[in-house]
């Protein structure tokens, strides 16, 4: 994984697939070096098509400022699917 350990991973957000690149882009900005997971493990790409749900992953280190991060935005709320 690009710069996250993968022994002390931290979930710090998980919900849909575009709530989730919204986070990943507000750490990405921050400095807080993350990365998208599904069910199926590290996405690697913006195109792939996660099913469920979608964590953000940190390294343990960075967890506190990672979560001060997300607090202090809003990240909108998933459309109800019809």
């Amino acid at each position: 994984m690009n710069g996250v350990n993968e022994e002390k991973l931290v979930t710090v957000f998980s919900g849909g697939l575009w709530q989730a690149q919204l986070v990943k882009g507000l750490l990405d900005a921050n400095a807080v070096k993350c990365e998208l997971k599904d069910n199926s493990g590290i996405l690697t790409s913006s195109y792939a098509i996660a099913e469920g749900e979608v964590a953000v992953i940190v390294n343990e280190a960075d967890e506190e400022l990672a979560r001060k991060v997300i607090e202090e935005n809003t990240i909108p709320e998933a459309p109800d699917a019809e």
